[in-house]
């Protein structure tokens, strides 16, 4: 099956949101073992409780083989109780990105070329 990004959203449980930070920070990198492309947590400003674990993958194989893999599957039985259940995790397909220093580095060139015409 195609690749695409993957959304888990974890709510953390009451008084664990400090300690679930660190927690999804553990489970988070080991994805690299299941040939993520990129991988990103974040935290909600507004609600501390709210996280989401964006990861992108060229094939939505290697993240089964993350989520049921055994280190996935340790980290769930470790951190029970820490996070709301059910995690429904959600696949997007990625319509468009771009980094804003590619856009900065686009319009320097930009300049320098109108500089160098100029002269």
């Amino acid at each position: 099956m195609a690749g695409g990004v993957c959304l888990l959203p974890w709510y953390a449980t009451l008084f664990r949101a400090d300690r679930f930070e660190e927690a999804v920070m553990e489970i988070a990198p080991l994805a690299a073992r299941y040939n993520v492309i990129e991988w990103e947590v974040l935290r909600s400003r507004d609600d501390a409780y709210r996280f989401r674990h964006f990861s992108t993958w060229r094939d939505k194989m290697d993240f089964d083989r993350y989520w049921y893999g055994p280190e996935f599957q340790r980290w769930r039985a470790d951190y029970q109780g820490w996070f709301q259940v059910p995690i429904v995790y959600e696949w997007h397909d990625r319509l468009g990105r771009q980094e804003v220093r590619e856009l900065e580095d686009a319009f320097e060139a930009e300049q320098a070329e109108e500089a160098a015409t100029a002269e």
